[in-house]
């Protein structure tokens, strides 16, 4: 027999039923509601990092226009000196910031980064510097520096212990031998004998600073041996950029100008006292006259100069048979590390602490090659150095960090500017963004400092 509700009974049933539908009604509309406010709040997040990426790379651009303003107001051409004290450090563009990744001279690297400029013209050239001074650099060996020299000559013929097409074309993914000059130093990859470890070191990030992640061992990548000390790596010291304009400065060679340029300078009487010194100014030739001079310091130490004298002409003069186009691979011994400074024949790896150690204590007072001859203290020294040296700089490296509002969005760009046909114009960039962070623990800390009191410029 069916029990029967009475009609009060069912109608509070039909209620219950119908609180249950609307309960889950009401929480399936509170979880969408849920979902659809976590999916906007991420969408505004990643709207605002995509802003903030944005403003990054506006702040890129901005600093590329900056630097190359700063670098046309140089009065003297090749004439950059180093710390170059313009800002490089934190500089506002609205709400975005950036920075110049530069590096410093000394011989501890720091732990955290240092800003500015970075002469090209302190590095040792790809296409020009021989097998000797190639074979000086850290981690280098012979069969690389000849590897390297085979690379960029026209020819085909192996060096001692180079490669050609032969050692190329047996490896698992064979190419040929480029013969042909580097046009970049990531083309360094592609020699034989090169690896990843020799050309990046343990610089992760190549801001020439000692990361955290960079002295831990194995725990995190790369691979490091905890030493407290940086390898830097081959790029740290090589270039293909560096090179000066004969065009606008006075040969040496050339007896009349010659005259000019050092009686403006020094005077007529002591002009002449130069000049007969030099015999007939340095310019020989087919006539049998004197050997012509190839660089400037084989100039000072027959011309008789002091110092002082030579470092009052020294910007305006040229030393070479080549009396058009430019000096290629000329090290800046003003900038140049203490490694690069070893691969200069006459310096080499026991002269260069002294070098460097003699740098340090007379800046400011660097202003010709002429400096150089006084710290080796050995003219026959100074003589092998000379065809190698100077202290001009046409070419600087720009690495520039951006960050957009609140820290975020960072970006990172190399460029080169190259100032030796007048104007600095842009002839390399590189993305460097997927490199990581690059700016230390400490770029944003001092940001309420005045400027004077911030982290010290190098």
């Amino acid at each position: 027999m069916k029990t029967r509700l009475s009609p009060s009974a069912t109608r509070h049933a039909r209620r219950g039923s119908a609180l249950i539908i609307v309960l889950w009604v009401s929480l399936g509309l509170v979880a969408l509601a849920l979902s659809y406010a976590g999916a906007m709040r991420f969408e505004m997040r990643a709207a605002d990092n995509r802003l903030a990426a944005a403003q990054a790379q506006l702040a890129l651009e901005g600093a590329t226009r900056y630097a190359s303003n700063q670098l046309a107001l140089l009065t003297t051409p090749g004439r950059i000196e180093f710390p170059y004290e313009v800002l490089v450090e934190d500089v506002p563009v609205g709400e975005a910031r950036f920075w110049f990744i530069g590096r410093t001279n000394d011989v501890l690297i720091p732990e955290e980064p240092v800003f500015g400029f970075v002469d090209e013209a302190g590095k040792i050239n790809l296409n020009t510097a021989t097998v000797e001074m190639l074979e000086w650099l850290p981690g280098m060996t012979a069969e690389r520096a000849a590897a390297i020299v085979d690379w960029r000559d026209a020819d085909s013929t192996p060096g001692d212990g180079g490669a050609e097409d032969e050692v190329y074309q047996r490896l698992p993914a064979p190419y040929r031998c480029k013969n042909a000059p580097f046009e970049s130093v990531d083309e360094l990859r592609l020699v034989y004998g090169m690896t990843m470890d020799l050309l990046y070191g343990e610089d992760a990030n190549l801001n020439g600073a000692l990361d955290p992640n960079e002295n831990d061992g194995d725990t995190t990548a790369p691979l490091d041996d905890r030493s407290s000390t940086l390898d830097p790596g081959l790029l740290e010291y090589v270039t293909v950029w560096s090179c000066e304009p004969v065009a606008g400065r006075t040969n040496v060679n050339n007896q009349q100008a010659l005259a000019i340029v050092l009686q403006d300078e020094l005077g007529t009487q002591r002009a002449n006292q130069i000049l007969a010194l030099l015999g007939v100014g340095g310019g020989g030739g087919p006539g049998g006259g004197p050997t012509p001079f190839n660089n400037l310091i084989e100039f000072f130490l027959r011309s008789g100069m002091t110092r002082e004298e030579f470092d009052l002409v020294a910007d305006q003069l040229v030393a070479t048979t080549n009396t058009t186009g430019y000096l290629t691979g000329l090290i800046n011994i003003n900038t140049a590390s203490e490694a690069v400074l070893a691969c200069i024949p006459g310096i080499g790896v026991n002269l260069a602490p002294s070098v460097a150690a003699y740098r340090r204590a007379n800046a400011g007072n660097l202003r010709s090659v002429a400096w150089l001859v006084e710290a080796l203290g050995d003219n026959e020294a100074a003589r092998l150095a000379g065809p190698y040296v100077t202290t001009q700089s046409y070419q600087v490296a720009a690495d520039l960090a951006a960050t957009g509002r609140h820290g975020r969005g960072y970006q990172r760009a190399r460029f080169i500017f190259d100032l030796a046909d007048g104007a600095p114009r842009i002839v390399w960039r590189q993305d460097l963004t997927h490199l990581g962070w690059a700016l230390g623990k400490t770029a944003f800390l001092n940001r309420e400092l005045p400027r004077e009191q911030r982290l010290t410029l190098r």
